[in-house]
């Protein structure tokens, strides 16, 4: 176990299709989240910026451009890149870097403006590059992989189309009661149903969208916290950014191949489920005593495998945990109370960290209409490409 961080301060732009640098939106976060904590910019004695690839150069180095926009104070500046673990990262640079006392209070942002439809490799030929060969050899899109892993659950354990559609009816409630998600219209199981087919069995909805948006983080020591009148502040207790282990026997984005298992067993556990073990080793805690996860939903079926990495249910059993309604409010392990990715649609280098947002207002028991009851414990859980682990647990 690591000393915690508090997180003093949150803040987002709301997600859509606004048009606009991912510049604005990230500073409009940072500045939402300097006031959430109650400090200055000038305050500030680090910055980590989650880089996008689609803001140019100055996506390339984010947090010095966020810093230049929020105006040249001396503070430090760092700047990661993980694709959709990029959020995470960040707040690993940021804590890494209070628990070493290299800075006492650190802000953390991300931000992006995607384009439309899905996301596509940067451009120029790259053979070398496995996620530029799946779009040339296969074209295999992202909903193209999606949807061969919701056939793969329905192969291997029975789930339906009806099970997939009922997530997204869940994340829509949610996400309708969340003033940043851009979606904010609850739908039925027959409007997912009746929804375009975009990669079969996955619909139109059950499918995430490419959204603008920013989201940010002011975290401390707890000396600090403490000094700045902060007695009980949400902390960060765990980090996960672990990578897969050879060999790798489960297809997963951007590879096209899975690695041979003839000479060498494969791993106790695959990549997703050893993210979580890692997190809640070093939190010391475990499934049991979660309040509330956020998941990466990119797809409905893909949250549904969240459920079974995170150990809040036995492998095949997902399905079952989300009728029971274990895992809607009220349940035993509410999952996506923010809406998730079904209502936000993914701004890159923002979601990881908006997770950390939603799980700070759930635990200050400042959530609204979507508050978890007597919420102590969280976990967020995502990944990057080229296997970047993302999961971050808070408590209070």
């Amino acid at each position: 176990m690591t000393a915690d961080v508090a997180v003093l301060g949150v803040g987002m732009h709301p997600w859509g299709k606004w048009g606009r640098s991912f510049v604005e939106y990230g500073t409009v976060a940072a500045r939402a989240a300097l006031e959430d904590a109650g400090l200055q910019w000038r305050d500030i004695g680090s910055v980590v910026g989650a880089d996008t690839v689609r803001g140019g150069y100055p996506g390339y180095v984010a947090g010095a451009t966020f810093a230049r926009a929020l105006g040249w104070q001396g503070a430090c500046v760092a700047s990661v890149y993980a694709a959709c673990a990029s959020g995470a990262q960040a707040v690993a640079a940021a804590r890494a870097q209070i628990l070493a006392g290299l800075a006492d209070v650190v802000l953390v942002v991300g931000a992006d403006a995607a384009p439309k439809g899905f996301f596509r490799p940067a451009g120029g030929d790259r053979p070398d590059d496995p996620d530029w060969l799946r779009f040339r050899l296969l074209g295999a899109t992202n909903p193209t992989y999606f949807g061969l892993y919701a056939r793969r659950r329905m192969a291997v354990f029975g789930d339906t189309p009806e099970d997939f559609a009922l997530v997204k009816v869940k994340n829509a409630a949610l996400g309708a009661l969340n003033p940043y998600a851009r979606y904010r219209t609850r739908v039925t199981a027959e409007q997912v149903a009746a929804s375009q087919t975009v990669a079969d069995p996955l619909r139109l909805l059950d499918i995430c969208a490419t959204s603008d948006g920013g989201a940010a983080l002011v975290l401390s020591s707890l000396q600090f916290a403490r000094r700045h009148g902060v007695a009980r502040p949400v902390r960060i207790r765990a980090v996960s950014t672990v990578t897969p282990r050879y060999p790798s026997t489960v297809l997963d984005l951007p590879d096209i191949a899975t690695d041979s298992a003839a000479a060498v067993e494969p791993p106790a556990e695959p990549f997703r489920a050893s993210i979580a073990r890692a997190a809640y080793e070093e939190a010391g805690v475990g499934p049991e005593e979660l309040s509330l996860a956020e998941v990466y939903d990119l797809s409905t079926a893909l949250e549904l495998q969240w459920y079974e990495d995170l150990g809040l249910c036995a492998e095949g059993e997902a399905a079952k945990l989300l009728r029971e309604g274990a895992t809607a409010p009220g349940g035993r392990i509410p999952v996506n109370t923010s809406g998730g990715l079904a209502s936000f649609g993914e701004a890159v280098p923002a979601q990881a960290i908006a997770q950390v947002c939603e799980l700070t207002w759930q635990l200050r028991e400042a959530a609204g209409d979507r508050q978890v009851a007597h919420a102590r414990v969280g976990i967020t859980a995502n990944q990057g490409l080229f296997g970047h682990g993302s999961s971050v647990i808070a408590v209070r």
